[in-house]
């Protein structure tokens, strides 16, 4: 075929005939071939449109990948491939070797942008260990650029303030514990509950109050057996009553927990105190005493 641009109408076939039957030819995002005998005259074509969509024909460009706020440099430098991904003899190979490690510290302009990638290195991984979405991601790097803005690092490990900022960025999405971050971060839970205070005081970081009621879906899913949905909204109404109450101030765990015993009760599962304690990774001292607590208040 030869090189001439295709004319086509609004509707996709061509003006121009099929090489073969003098058919008119179709163009799809595909390929280009003959509605009479099927002849494919043009396959795999380059798309010179723009790769994200806009409305305005004025803005529509094609660029790259959109910048985050998870990268130090906001996603737009280049990362170079390991050197066993290449064919090539052992002399090349190291060569690229050592491009790929200057490469690797041409990417920093200071210790400061060396000090925030390894932080946000460790947010992507905690994120990633502790199974938590995207936006938990994007909040908790948006916050530790900000400690590092206010001068918040020194007397801090980057290990510690990575954790204490998924932690903040958790509790403003979800239902989450320290002990769960701790476990899976590269510092103690003391020197993350220390760095967390300290930003969630210098940055003055709106963390939202834990309710019981957004601990049952939690406890309830962390169950070795399913859990009919009319008992957890059992449990859910028995957390929410709970909450209203003056009576019942504590643990949002607790509570939760004393919930979802009680609806299991109402409604004759088999669900044992040590099942649900371990769900809520509490004492069965404490959700018996919690049980107890809320059987009172509802009775009185």
């Amino acid at each position: 075929m030869s090189s001439r641009t295709l004319q086509r109408c609004e509707s996709g076939v061509s003006t121009q005939r099929c090489p073969e039957c003098s058919g008119d030819l179709i163009r799809t995002e595909q390929e280009t071939h003959c509605e009479s005998c099927g002849l494919v005259v043009e396959d795999a074509p380059v798309d010179p449109g723009p790769e994200w969509r806009s409305f305005d024909c004025g803005e529509r460009k094609r660029t790259g990948a959109p910048r985050t706020v998870t990268r130090h440099d906001r996603g737009l430098s280049t990362e170079m491939g390991f050197p066993s991904e290449v064919d090539g003899s052992s002399k090349r190979r190291r060569r690229l070797i050592r491009q790929r490690r200057l490469h690797g510290r041409s990417k920093f302009e200071s210790k400061r942008e060396r000090n925030l990638a390894h932080g946000l290195g460790e947010v992507r991984r905690l994120v990633g260990a502790l199974g938590q979405s995207k936006t938990v991601q994007e909040q908790a790097a948006k916050l530790l650029g900000e400690a590092q803005d206010a001068d918040l690092f020194p007397g801090h490990s980057l290990e510690s303030a990575a954790a204490a900022m998924v932690y903040a960025a958790g509790r403003c999405s979800t239902v989450i514990r320290m002990a769960d971050v701790a476990a899976v971060a590269q510092c103690s839970e003391q020197k993350a509950w220390r760095t967390y205070r300290t930003f969630q005081t210098d940055l003055e970081i709106p963390v939202p109050v834990q309710l019981p009621v957004d601990w049952v879906p939690k406890i309830v899913s962390e169950l070795p057996y399913s859990v009919p949905s009319a008992v957890q909204q059992h449990a859910t109404q028995l957390a929410a009553k709970a909450s209203e109450s003056a009576k019942l101030n504590g643990s949002p765990v607790g509570i939760a927990a004393a919930s979802v015993y009680l609806a299991s009760e109402d409604a004759d599962l088999r669900l044992t105190q040590q099942m649900i304690s371990g769900a809520a990774d509490i004492s069965t001292v404490t959700l018996r005493t919690w049980y107890q607590r809320l059987v009172a208040l509802f009775d009185t």
